[in-house]
């Protein structure tokens, strides 16, 4: 699979979890240029609480468009040190 913004390959990897219809990454199958971490953050009732990097590709930001779980409920334990996206970053085989 392969996480896309702006033509831009952000993370690849053939090792991705799905819960909710999302694809968790591997941590380490980021491309870490493109990343920059935020301060936002949210509570999921079963997974824990997220927190969010912005995209950055050719100068344009795509505010919190990754999410991850740093410390994952055991019912999510299954995401842990994985990263998902959203707000127009396409996921693709």
């Amino acid at each position: 699979m392969r996480a896309i913004w702006k033509d831009t390959v952000l993370a690849t990897s053939d090792d991705t979890v799905v819960v909710e219809n999302n694809h968790y990454f591997p941590a380490d199958s980021l491309r870490k240029e493109f990343f920059r971490e935020t301060s936002n953050h949210t509570v999921c009732p079963w997974k824990g609480t997220a927190s969010y990097y912005d995209v950055v590709v050719d100068g344009e930001t795509n505010p919190n468009a990754a999410w991850y779980y740093p410390e994952p409920s055991s019912a999510a334990r299954q995401i842990a040190h994985r990263v998902a996206f959203w707000k127009g970053i396409r996921v693709e085989p």
